[in-house]
This record gives structure tokens, C-alpha cells and sequence, in this order.
């Protein structure tokens, strides 16, 4: 063997180390490839600089997919999604993506809208890297604001319960399991509800009949 081959030899061992296993994010683009037979290019907002390289958003990427009257956001990044890093083999890093369903509507700039609710994902993901918060089914989430989340702070939602995602569910990777967790996006008025234990989550969901957030909606209670 020649110096030549020595060195061809070398860089595709060295190209070989540097391959990247995504064996989370995989798991979750095939769950929703799943549940979204044919959209395998999604709308797709990533990340240009890290979290763990000094960027101020924690995730990754957020894909939406197409449900017809809404469309199915998901987050990547709450769980681990390359190789597995953490001691715990039954949880994938925090063991939780984010999900929401925005339902379609007349908006004066759709693409913002979108781009809103990832901007929501990344300052809630934000609280979990900051502060180790986890973000579980049937709880909610209450600032106090009172202007809508929408682009415009028209809309009457104010804030999220949230929900075991009614597609997704829950999923086994090869980093340990992930709960989808749904956000829903909900009003002012349900929220002190909430606050002031008249109703509960599950009750509040109930009443509202849909997992899809309606930027238009009157409150239920």
C-alpha cells in the first residue's frame, strides 16, 4: 500500500467517525410520516445556531405538517436525537416533544402565524433547558398577559392546556421513550378558571370538544 492509499484510507475512516447517527429524530419524523402518509418534506424551521454553541433557541427544528384543517406542529430537541448522552435508558432527555395543531384560517399572513407558534415552542423549551421544567399532559400554562398569542394579540387565546397528543401519543426510540405532549391553546377566561380550581384540565378539554386551536373561538366558560 502506497502513501496515497494510506491517506484515501485514513480520510474515509475520519469521514466515517464523523457520520451522525440521528436515531431520535428519525423516531419522530417516522411517527409523523406515519400519521401523515406522503409528506415526507414538511414545512420545516430549524435552528442556525445551537443551544449548546450559544444560540437562544434551544430546539433544533420544528416541522408542520399538513391535517387538512390544521396544521400539526412538532418540536425536536426536548429529546435526545442523536446518539444517547444521558444515564437514563428509559427516557429519552426530557422525554418530551411539543406539539400543537393550529387550526387554518383567514389570516392576513399565514407563514407569520406559523412562525409564531414556533416562537412560542422556543420560549416554552426555553423554560425547560433554563429552569428544568417538564411540561406534562393535563396541566396548564398561565403568564398573566392578557393580549392574544396570535401575531396580532387580537385573538382571545392566551395561554395552553395540555394534552397527551391525540396522534402521536407516546413513542419508544432507541434513546428511551418520548411523550407527544399537545398544546391547546385556550382564553383568558379559562385560565382563571383554571387558576381558581373551578375547572379542571380534563373538564376544560372536554367542553372545548377539539384538540385544535382556534385563534377565533369565544371561551367556553
Amino acid at each position: 500500500m502506497g502513501i496515497l492509499d494510506m491517506f484515501k484510507k485514513n480520510k474515509k475512516e475520519e469521514k466515517k467517525e464523523k457520520e451522525i447517527v440521528a436515531y431520535g429524530w428519525d423516531a419522530i419524523t417516522k411517527k409523523f410520516e406515519e400519521i401523515y402518509p406522503g409528506q415526507t418534506n414538511p414545512k420545516h424551521y430549524g435552528t442556525l445556531i445551537s443551544w449548546n454553541l450559544g444560540g437562544n433557541d434551544p430546539l433544533r427544528g420544528i416541522s408542520i405538517y399538513d391535517g387538512g384543517d390544521y396544521w400539526h406542529f412538532v418540536s425536536y430537541g426536548l429529546s435526545e436525537l442523536y446518539e444517547k448522552e444521558s444515564d437514563n435508558k428509559e427516557i429519552s432527555g426530557y422525554g418530551m416533544e411539543f406539539t400543537l395543531k393550529l387550526k387554518k384560517d383567514k389570516y392576513e399572513d399565514e407563514e407569520a402565524e406559523i412562525k409564531g407558534i414556533c416562537g412560542i415552542f422556543q420560549m416554552i423549551a426555553r423554560i425547560t433547558f433554563q429552569n428544568g421544567e417538564l411540561f406534562r399532559a393535563f396541566e396548564y400554562l398561565y403568564t398573566g398577559q392578557k393580549e392574544g398569542i396570535d401575531t396580532k394579540m387580537k385573538s382571545n387565546i392566551t395561554g395552553f392546556i395540555t394534552i397527551p397528543d391525540t396522534n402521536a401519543g407516546s413513542i419508544d426510540t432507541p434513546n428511551g421513550k418520548v411523550d407527544f405532549v399537545e398544546f391547546i391553546g385556550v382564553t383568558d377566561a379559562e385560565l382563571i378558571a383554571l387558576k381558581d380550581k373551578k375547572i379542571t384540565v380534563k373538564e376544560l378539554y372536554e367542553k372545548l370538544g377539539s384538540d385544535v386551536t382556534n385563534y377565533n373561538r369565544e371561551s367556553v366558560v
